[in-house]
């Protein structure tokens, strides 16, 4: 029954605009969602520059740390602290 009513009439008419429809629907959600996508990668790829921008100032503080008592108790006494 459903069979001939699209193969007939008005609804074999309506069929083409239907499916177009439908098909820019989907192109578009799909669109959508690689948009977002794609935000929350550059998300993570800030955060992960900016977790990287600490621990290399981190490491070049570390570098520059006296190596033991007496470089620390010359840094005071210089005023290079």
């Amino acid at each position: 029954m459903i069979g001939w009513l699209l193969a007939h009439g008005p609804a074999r008419k309506a069929l083409g605009p239907i499916l177009t429809a439908a098909a820019i629907l989907l192109f578009v959600v799909n669109l959508r969602r690689a948009g977002e996508r794609v935000g929350r990668g550059a998300e993570r790829l800030d955060i992960k520059e900016r977790n990287n921008a600490i621990h290399r100032k981190m490491l070049e503080a570390a570098a520059r740390r006296p190596h033991d008592r007496n470089a620390l108790v010359e840094r005071l006494r210089s005023g290079r602290f």
